[in-house]
């Protein structure tokens, strides 16, 4: 498959996307079938673009700062006077995909209060694991020749950290990140249960109102977000993974 034949379907669900998010008024004849007949299809008591706006940055903030802790677990416990705390960390991850967001959620309420602060803490601690796994991974597989002869060039363990692991570990660590967002995008959307502002909303809406083009609307948005930033991350990927390899 040619990088055109696989960029065109990318580049048309983008366009659709961003026209759904901008215009939807323009797909109303999509979603009219689904409606009731006396009920709107077009969700319209919030602009989408602002929904989406909002649900990305929420979801993105939040697998950033799994980002920063999960790499920064990964690298202490990697090191030999942070070994002994490796069975912590990763019990303390796993937590995280052991609870459901919407356990987190009934938590983070009573002391957050409602809005986005509970959600952006379930989504953080529900992003942790793919990170903190997959960059041990990248740091405990290094080539051996590598490391060896870093070390023989008189490094030091941070020059060592900074200019060798690090960057050999960057597939992974995209590839953690990548799966931490998908997630964190697609799981987002209950946080409009506890008025957090993202794309939930449109599909709360259509279930409170047996508005089955609502429930639609909003899937498929969220549903879009999650898959364009895989392919973007994937994209990503890839292109680490080829300058590590030239790096090595």
């Amino acid at each position: 498959m040619t990088f055109a034949s696989r960029a065109i379907p990318r580049l048309i669900g983008l366009c659709l996307l961003l026209g759904l998010f901008l215009q939807p008024q323009l797909f109303e004849p999509v979603f009219r079938p689904l409606a009731n007949t006396s009920a709107p299809s077009i969700y319209a008591q919030a602009e989408l673009w602002s929904l989406a706006l909002s649900h990305v940055v929420l979801a993105l903030g939040a697998t950033l700062g799994a980002l920063i802790l999960a790499v920064s677990a990964a690298v202490v416990v990697t090191r030999s006077w942070g070994a002994s705390f490796l069975p912590l960390s990763r019990s303390i991850a796993n937590i995280g995909q052991t609870f459901p967001p919407v356990a987190v959620l009934a938590l983070a309420v009573p002391a957050l209060g409602f809005g986005d602060r509970p959600t952006f803490v379930a989504l953080l601690i529900y992003g942790l694991l793919p990170i903190f796994e997959t960059t041990l991974t990248g740091l405990t597989t290094l080539p051996a020749p590598v490391m060896e002869a870093a070390r023989g060039s008189g490094m030091t363990e941070w020059q060592c950290l900074r200019t060798v692991e690090l960057p050999l570990a960057l597939p992974l660590i995209v590839a953690g990140f990548r799966l931490s967002l998908v997630i964190g995008l697609s799981t987002a959307a209950i946080g409009s249960t506890v008025a957090a502002r993202t794309l939930g909303e449109v599909i709360i809406a259509g279930l409170q109102s047996n508005n089955l083009a609502f429930i639609v609307q909003g899937g498929l948005a969220v549903a879009g977000l999650a898959v364009l930033a895989h392919d973007a991350l994937t994209a990503l990927e890839i292109w680490a993974r080829r300058r590590t390899r030239l790096a090595v």
